[in-house]
């Protein structure tokens, strides 16, 4: 049975017309995936700016529209607390995971965990990990279908898999590049968007002052109470967002690491993080929240129009259809759309990277072609969107996606954010303790699901809902006992020499700069040139610049270079990263393969922008 629509055909039009736009924008950008590296980290050749956005479009999930607009409209200002939960945790990721995730040339995070340990702690770490990137899936996948359902007169499941189909089709072509390309859209649509729903709210309600004056003193709070009600309060949601979910999010989240592995280097991902928790992060806390700020001041400036006891999963798509005009509404909800595409392509990619580099490359012995990965990577990424759709009816047996999302947050984050926080920033750690975190800390915290009683000493005064788990704080009991078992093995066994972890701990990041680039770094300041480029057949597989540009560039044969189209709108696309070979006495000329050429896709007479890295 079909539920009753909401929104009129003009809506409805707005929001296929605005799937189809997606999927051929994200198939067109397909063409740039033609290896593995391109597929997964698009080349590792963009510029902060634009990854930036594609964090953004990332990270503000459909479900976050759907789940803060829900708590927005219940508590008020205090929904916003999450978003500055990454504060504390930022610079431990600019200044250790990210450089060291780049600089180990690593694929993946479980690859990290064989380099730093051994290869059973890569096994284990692959599993957990792929089953919370799927299950993150199936959270957007019943996020933007319990919205879009009711639009467009559809049932919920055949929604869902109406989605995962588009979802598969264009990461199944695209990739990477397709994902930042895309995300790069969908990032500026949907802050947009939210933003300008919260100017026609406004409006509606007769301007800010009148809004303002509708809240209650308890909604103007920028803080959750202390430790009530038991379904939102300040200690659940610091231990399960504030700590499980902004580590897991920042070191664990495979899509995320990927779009950072994406950047041209380690200072553009710096770049890049420190204008998304300066000030993209804090806007985009008002674009997810303020449909429930709203709607609270509808209900007391206009009785009658909001069910007092409506559904919170509902008010941003009630609030949306009440205060926009026909197709603005259909636009506004195509941004959700945006939202949910951006998050869920992030995850499908970072999964198939997963499969690929930690499932098949280790246990498939036989050598292939990069080409026959890639062509895997692909059809992996269509069977992580399955058993996506396969999980939605799991989370939809929670009351609230708030809860479903807390709840999977608390309980899939703790062990891996224990070990890879004790891998990067404890030399002790050691490989044992890594496997017992793994195993015997989540048997504890199955444990902790069954008896809540090992949980009471840690719930700060919480009541425990009747029939129901902690669905918050049993984070925090959660990370306390991984981390005991994981500092508890770690100091009866032996641990790794430093030898054996050179470069892949903080305490010697330039170790693994001199990994990265094969000998020590060169970090003579320079400057960039421009030159036009030249095919020279019979070279190696360096670039080669004239005496007086490598003189300004301040580089030595063997540093790294990376040089891209001269055109900073493309934000790298058309780029590559080589070695600078023996120089030449042509200045203003670059001499490179014509392989070369065309793996960074130059246009002839095109001017080109050239940089040493280290």
């Amino acid at each position: 049975m079909t539920p009753s629509s909401i929104g009129t055909g003009l809506d409805q039009i707005i929001i296929i017309v605005y799937f189809v736009v997606i999927l051929l924008f994200g198939s067109y950008f397909g063409r740039y995936a033609k290896t593995t590296s391109d597929f997964f980290f698009g080349g590792r050749r963009f510029a902060w700016w634009l990854i930036t956005i594609s964090i953004v479009a990332t990270g503000v999930g459909s479900h976050s529209f759907i789940k803060y607009s829900s708590k927005a409209f219940q508590y008020g200002f205090s929904s916003t607390m999450t978003y500055m939960n990454d504060w504390f945790f930022i610079p431990f990721f600019m200044f250790g995971w990210l450089p060291i995730i780049i600089y180990s040339k690593v694929r993946s995070i479980p690859e990290y965990f064989e380099r730093r340990f051994n290869p059973t702690a890569r096994l284990l770490a692959t599993m957990m990990i792929l089953l919370y990137m799927i299950g993150y899936i199936a959270i957007g996948f019943l996020t933007l279908a319990t919205a879009l359902h009711k639009i467009m007169g559809l049932p919920l499941m055949g929604t869902v898999i109406i989605i995962a189909v588009l979802t598969a089709v264009y990461m199944h072509f695209g990739g990477q590049t397709s994902v930042i390309f895309t995300d790069l859209l969908q990032g500026l649509i949907l802050l947009f968007a939210g933003l300008f729903l919260f100017f026609i709210g406004l409006q509606y309600v007769g301007g800010f002052d009148i809004f303002w004056n509708a809240l209650s003193p308890q909604a103007k709070l920028p803080l959750a109470p202390y430790n009530y009600p038991p379904d939102f309060n300040f200690v659940g949601i610091f231990w399960q967002d504030g700590i499980a979910g902004s580590i897991g999010f920042l070191f664990m989240n495979q899509g995320l690491i990927m779009r950072f592995m994406a950047c041209k280097s380690v200072n553009e991902g710096r770049k890049a993080a420190t204008i998304n928790i300066l000030i993209v992060l804090p806007i985009s806390a008002v674009v997810v929240s303020n449909a429930g700020w709203i709607g609270r001041a509808i209900l007391e400036v206009f009785p009658g129009q909001i069910d007092p006891n409506i559904n919170p999963n509902d008010i941003f798509v009630m609030v949306t259809s009440l205060v926009a005009k026909p197709g603005v509404f259909g636009f506004i909800i195509a941004a959700l759309s945006a939202a949910l595409m951006s998050t869920v392509d992030t995850l499908v990619n970072a999964s198939a990277n997963v499969f690929v580099n930690d499932l098949y490359r280790p246990f498939v012995r036989k050598k292939h072609s990069d080409k026959h990965y890639l062509h895997v990577a692909r059809w992996s990424s269509v069977a992580v969107t399955a058993l996506g759709v396969i999980l939605v009816p799991v989370f939809n047996s929670f009351d609230t996606i708030y809860e479903a999302h807390g709840w999977f947050h608390s309980t899939f984050t703790p062990p891996l954010i224990v070990a890879v926080f004790l891998g990067i920033f404890w030399r002790r750690f050691t490989s044992p303790a890594v496997i017992a975190t793994f195993t015997v800390g989540a048997g504890l915290m199955i444990l902790g699901q069954f008896f809540p009683q090992l949980i009471s000493p840690f719930d700060h005064g919480i009541e425990m809902q009747a029939g129901k788990p902690y669905i918050y704080i049993g984070a925090l009991y959660n990370i306390v006992v991984c981390t005991i078992v994981g500092v508890g093995v770690s100091l009866v066994t032996k641990p790794k020499t430093p030898e054996e972890v050179k470069g892949l701990t903080i305490f010697d990041l330039t170790h693994a700069r001199e990994y990265f680039k094969g000998s020590p770094p060169n970090d003579r300041e320079g400057k960039p040139v421009l030159a036009h480029w030249k095919i020279i057949d019979d070279q190696e597989d360096v670039i080669r610049f004239s005496q007086q540009d490598m003189a300004r560039m301040a580089a030595d044969p063997g540093d790294l270079v990376y040089i891209m189209d001269k055109r900073k709108w493309l934000g790298g696309l058309k780029s590559i990263h080589s070695i600078y070979g023996e120089p030449h006495n042509e200045n203003g000329v670059v001499y490179m393969s014509e392989a070369q050429m065309k793996s960074g896709m130059f246009v002839e007479g095109r001017i080109l922008e050239a940089e040493k890295e280290m």
